[in-house]
């Protein structure tokens, strides 16, 4: 019963707060994810895994999706969107899998696609209010994990099907567990802490308040020490690339920079001092590390073409599927590699519609590091999207991590526009002797 109040509660509150604006629809969503994994893990019912799809699709009937950006960038994204979708949604007919099975994996795959035409509409105040959200919401996800750090993991997630990789992740050093604070797993809270970073970055070089400058410190301190807590070692690589770049490539005052080089120099202090921060030292194992890596590339890829070239089924390869209908699936198929596990369930054609796409965003780097207001972070944002599909074929969850797929969708759309888009055109019609001249300038904000 709560696990349904809360679907209906946060249908209900997405739809309002979307129809305010984009920015504080896309927060209300994003505040249910960031607390989707201990609910679900303390809700055992059928609805608490669909909380957070209540609050997507509450979201999704808040906007006008009639109405479009102007740009052949946007619309292309709009393109590439029902593309994808519209495959997907064949499949959904074909008798691969039982309808039900279907349903659940045209979910996983399909579910916040349209957030890539949402990335295209977003504004200056929609990215304020994500920058500061963020702060808030990463204070409070490292109050859990700090109270989990001090106590223990199973005091918050007790041990059932849906915890099942938590526990199956005691690998940091004295064999305690990877922290997941409020997410679904560490590798979901050490994401989403990483993806949270361009936009806190951004939003400090935008707002004037000493408090809101405060608060978005202390939301990236949280950040960078979530990362270090949930201990996994893709996000630990990307969140120094990140932070690196925020160092090196960011206009600001002297002090600014030192005050910031400062910052990371104690939280590395910090690392180096606990040894349950240091799992990332592991990467020193070249020979481990490729061994991983060619498990996850190699284990079946060809076969899998060979022998299911139209795929086994949307929901065949196991996306999101829920623990009481993992029986229902026809041959299912695991694989720890994202396109394998596009190939297991869409097929030969839905792996060659994504590597379109992908190749057709890697083409938009000119267009995600033109400058502007927001460079900064478009730049961040892009390289952290350009990595976690880079690297998709030595994991999974690229389309099913809640929140953090929502934020790379979103993010792509956002820097595959101009910036431009981010403000209405005006066009100023000026005087001149004998002669009228137009042209075209962005408004001021």
């Amino acid at each position: 019963m709560i696990a349904l109040v809360l679907c209906i509660a946060a249908f209900g509150l997405c739809l309002w707060a979307g129809r305010r604006s984009l920015g504080q629809g896309l927060l209300v969503l994003l505040t249910f994810g960031y607390f989707y994994g201990i609910l679900r893990a303390n809700l055992l019912t059928t609805f608490s895994h669909f909380i957070f799809d209540a609050g997507a699709l509450g979201l999704y009937l808040s906007q006008n999706w009639l109405a479009s950006e102007p740009g052949r960038h946007s619309e292309a994204i709009r393109l590439w969107t029902l593309v994808l979708i519209g495959w997907c949604l064949l499949l959904v007919l074909l008798p691969f899998q039982p309808l039900l099975i279907s349903l659940v994996g045209f979910r996983g795959n399909v579910l916040f696609l349209p957030m890539l035409i949402l990335g295209t509409r977003l504004k200056d105040k929609d990215l304020t209010a994500l920058g500061t959200g963020f702060a808030v919401l990463n204070l409070l996800a490292a109050l859990f994990a700090w109270a989990e750090y001090f106590t223990s993991v199973t005091r918050f997630y007790p041990l059932s099907p849906v915890t099942q990789i938590i526990y199956s992740s005691a690998d940091v050093a004295g064999g305690f567990y990877r922290i997941p604070a409020t997410f679904s797993s560490a590798h979901a809270y050490g994401g989403m802490m990483v993806a949270s970073l361009p936009y806190l970055i951004g939003c400090w070089d935008h707002v004037k308040s000493r408090f809101l400058r405060a608060l978005i410190l202390l939301g990236g301190i949280a950040a960078l020490l979530g990362v270090l807590m949930s201990a996994t070692r893709s996000n630990f690589i990307l969140g120094v690339v990140l932070v690196l770049a925020a160092l090196f490539t960011r206009r600001a005052k002297p002090g600014a920079l030192v005050a910031f080089a400062l910052l990371i120099a104690i939280l590395g202090s910090v690392a180096m001092t606990n040894e349950r921060f240091q799992r990332f030292k592991s990467l020193s194992d070249t020979e481990g590390v490729v061994d991983r890596i060619a498990g996850s590339v190699n284990r079946g890829f060809w076969e899998i073409l060979v022998e299911y070239p139209m795929g086994n089924g949307l929901g065949g390869g196991g996306t999101s599927m829920p623990y009481f209908l993992a029986a229902e699936v026809r041959n299912p198929i695991q694989m720890e590699n994202e396109y394998a596990r596009i190939l297991c369930e869409q097929g030969i054609i839905g792996v060659l519609l994504w590597i379109g796409f992908v190749l057709w965003f890697m083409t938009r780097v000119r267009v995600a590091f033109q400058g502007g207001p927001w460079t900064n972070s478009r730049r961040m944002v892009w390289c952290l999207a350009a990595f976690s599909l880079g690297t998709a074929w030595i994991g999974l969850g690229m389309l099913t991590a809640i929140p953090q797929t929502v934020i790379l969708l979103l993010g792509m759309g956002w820097t595959a526009t101009p910036q431009g888009n981010d403000a209405r055109a005006t066009t100023e019609v000026r005087a001149r002797p004998g002669r009228f001249e137009a042209r075209y300038v962005p408004a001021i904000r």
